[in-house]
């Protein structure tokens, strides 16, 4: 079994009394891209900032490299590299300034990997970060953060301000150069299109819960979404290996990780007047709604 970097064990956490999760448990394997997907106030930026050590929880442990983040020896920390909303400052240095200003404090730096993003965004090495829109600074910060060579990256909805020409060219590179240096990266996005492109597994966050995590491909390959024609007024069917029954109109749909055979048994036990039943492959965005239901 793949040496975890990441190691969180039954984390629980409160914003005043409103539980966030409670028990929360995973691992990060070493080397792989994971990416963590959870509907707004699940706990995805909760669960960067008790990676960081910025927030303790209220209960359990997360270690990396071994280590408990809350007593993380600095050079240890050295080996993180963490982008948080925000994404940078001093903003008023240029592209050349601020790469000189930061590379004294990582005895790693490798400022290759940070001109070769700036070129490919073709940044000119004198322009002021001020003066650059809101999707050029944040990819300048993961430039930053790749130059400090880290083992381990943490990076909070890393797309956020890109269009998407600058989505595309940042995700392919990100995943050629985290193969290339196996590196491990744990990551969040809204924009899930751009994590089926880039990651290898996937965490799915439920209100308060893990609903699963594993490989892209093998969710991909066995999730499927069913749709069926309601040929009357009748129940739709409660399983819970049938994720978010719906209908509009005579129109019906479901997901699961079933057979199509299972799936029509299912809905004939529990007499639902359906017709037309198929069975279709999903995107790693459909599968998100699917299990997470659309509101």
């Amino acid at each position: 079994m793949t040496e975890p970097i990441i190691e969180c064990r039954n984390l629980t956490h409160y914003y005043g009394k409103r539980l966030i999760y409670e028990n929360l448990s995973f691992d990060v394997p070493r080397g792989r891209i994971l990416g963590l997907l959870g509907k707004n106030g699940t706990g995805k930026t909760t669960t960067i900032n008790i990676l960081s050590g910025y927030l303790k929880p209220r209960s359990g442990v997360c270690r990396i490299f071994g280590e408990d983040v809350q007593r993380m020896n600095p050079r240890t920390r050295q080996n993180i590299g963490l982008l948080i909303e925000g994404h940078i400052q001093y903003s008023f240095m240029s592209i050349t300034q601020i790469e000189k200003f930061y590379a004294p404090f990582y005895p790693r730096w490798n400022r290759d990997a940070y001109y070769q993003l700036m070129e490919k965004l073709r940044v000119a090495p004198g322009q002021r970060i001020a003066r650059m829109s809101c999707g050029q600074r944040s990819q300048v910060a993961l430039g930053l953060i790749l130059a400090q060579n880290p083992d381990l990256l943490v990076l909070d909805d890393f797309s956020l301000g890109l269009d998407p020409g600058y989505r595309r060219l940042f995700i392919d590179y990100l995943r050629e150069y985290a193969k290339a240096e196996a590196k491990t990266v744990f990551l969040t996005s809204h924009i899930i299109q751009d994590m089926e492109r880039l990651i290898d597994d996937c965490i799915m966050m439920d209100y308060g819960r893990i609903l699963l995590q594993q490989p892209v491909g093998k969710l991909l390959e066995e999730l499927r979404q069913y749709t069926f024609t309601l040929t009357a007024d009748g129940p739709l069917p409660r399983d819970e290996r049938l994720y978010h029954p719906s209908a509009i109109g005579s129109q019906g749909e479901l997901f699961s990780f079933l057979g199509e055979s299972d799936v029509r048994r299912i809905l004939d036990e529990q007499h639902v007047p359906y017709t037309a039943l198929e069975s279709h492959r999903v995107g790693l965005e459909d599968a998100f709604i699917g299990l997470t239901g659309k509101y």
